[in-house]
């Protein structure tokens, strides 16, 4: 990945790698979950920790094979498991907890030792080949640096994932050799071992390619992302949303999207998203963990962390920074920056204004050009506003102060001091107008020329 974060936790999807492996296994039902970390394992083990604190977590202090791995990981646990055991990775971020669910159940209807996830290929180069006796019967996993020509062209290929009956895999760990190309414990080595106990092994074949696939640098990473994206638009659109261009909406994961929501091109949304039914978000818009209400619309806006209330519009050009509130028929309108701040039900900031650490009282408005002045140089101080409150243009509260209930002020304003409920606020002195003042100062420009003619009498 040439990163100076671990391979497994760089992110598709809004998850980690290691979080979409984590999630599939813990929706399959595991009882008990062990993660073998070696390399970058501190970056890993943390990742781990933080995703789910009760996973096991085995330290392969040299990364001897897949064999030497699941070994490790045995040797982690009190006691050896029953049941079945299954064996995924931390880097097939397409997984699913529904194949791993039927690989799981034909196993254990087949009662196997041993079933391998499959899949075919056209191009099989460097997966380990899925090689069968003339009944079809899965006799061995051959590596592809140790298959013969002949072995090469099968198209059958190991995906790497195994289920696996525990007291067998336990005995079968132990009697792994290094007698191989690469000098590593194979993992694959216990199909031979079943086979020649007599024991029963079969495969699993999975037609959707695309889950068996991992992740060994940036490239495949964008390309499975872009797979998987598209299977979660298919999953919303099927779902009763409205996606107008798929090909540039993205959607992560853990997003949640309700019935008739429509997202227009350009839209992004990221993290724990929500949107209600009904609401329309786009264009070019990306809110990360944000709740948008039903029957919102959010127009060209950048939001994180943030509550849009039901009916609620924001945008276009809009910026919803952490710990907005809009309440439900709110506003937050053309190049407006809100911070920190909660508007109460039908509050509008309609235009080029910035609210920052306020709270604006329901069905009040905030003038064009308002100025929410909270920090002092040190600290940051709250605004309030009350309830259906106007205020004016170009205004200037300075934190902390308080607008009453009802108050109102003039254009131009600067509140420097709490105004009373229904009280009007003006901070401006007498207009001062010096007549003759631009033929005095400004002679010979095209400014005294028109205020020349437009002193001339009428029809000279």
């Amino acid at each position: 990945m040439r990163s100076r974060s671990a391979k497994v936790l760089h992110p598709l999807g809004g998850r980690s790698m290691v979080a979409h492996a984590l999630t599939a296994v813990r929706e399959v039902g595991a009882s008990q979950v062990v993660a073998v970390v070696g390399h970058d394992r501190e970056q890993v083990s943390a990742a781990v920790t933080e995703l789910d604190a009760g996973v096991v977590q085995a330290v392969q202090e040299q990364q001897n094979g897949t064999g030497h791995a699941v070994r490790v990981a045995l040797d982690a646990l009190d006691e050896v498991p029953e049941g079945t055991v299954l064996i995924t990775y931390g880097d097939v971020p397409l997984l699913t907890a529904q194949t791993l669910s039927e690989l799981l159940l034909d196993h254990t209807h087949a009662g196997r030792a041993v079933t391998i996830l499959t899949a075919e290929l056209d191009d099989p180069s460097g997966y380990g080949r899925i090689l069968r006796d003339e009944q079809g019967a899965v006799v061995a996993i051959r590596e592809h640096k140790d298959a013969t020509d002949d072995e090469r062209a099968v198209r059958e290929v190991n995906s790497g994932i195994l289920a696996v009956e525990a007291a067998f895999l336990d005995h079968a760990t132990r009697k792994l050799d290094t007698d191989n190309a690469q000098g590593e414990l194979y993992l694959t080595d216990i199909v031979g071992t079943a086979v020649r106990e007599g024991r029963p092994v079969g495969a699993h074949v999975l037609e959707d390619v695309w889950q068996t696939e991992g992740v060994n640098d940036r490239a495949q990473l964008a390309r499975l992302g872009k797979e998987l994206n598209r299977r979660t638009t298919d999953h919303w659109m099927r779902q009763g949303v409205t996606i107008v261009d798929p090909d540039t909406t993205w959607i992560d994961s853990d997003v949640s999207l309700g019935t008739d929501v429509t997202l227009l091109p350009g839209t992004q949304l990221l993290g724990a998203t929500t949107i209600g039914d009904g609401a329309t978000v786009g264009p070019d818009t990306t809110l990360r963990n944000v709740e948008v209400g039903d029957d919102a619309t959010v127009v060209r806006t950048h939001g994180s962390d943030a509550v849009v209330g039901a009916g609620a519009s924001v945008g276009p050009f809009a910026y919803l920074r952490p710990g907005v509130v809009l309440g439900d028929h709110g506003k937050i309108g053309t190049f407006v920056e809100v911070k920190n701040s909660t508007l109460g039900e039908g509050a509008k900031v309609p235009h080029l204004s910035y609210v920052g650490d306020a709270d604006v009282g329901e069905g009040t408005n905030i003038g064009a050009g308002t100025i929410v002045a909270n920090y002092d140089g040190v600290n940051k101080h709250r605004t309030v506003v009350g309830k259906h409150a106007r205020t004016g243009s170009d205004n200037v509260f300075v934190a902390p102060v308080t607008i009453g209930d009802g108050a109102f002020t003039g254009a131009g304003t600067i509140v420097r001091e709490d105004v009373p409920s229904g009280a009007l606020a003006v901070s401006a002195g007498t207009q001062r107008t010096m007549d003759g003042w631009v033929q005095r100062k400004r002679p010979g420009t095209p400014s005294a020329a028109a205020a020349a003619a437009a002193e001339e009498p009428a029809g000279e």
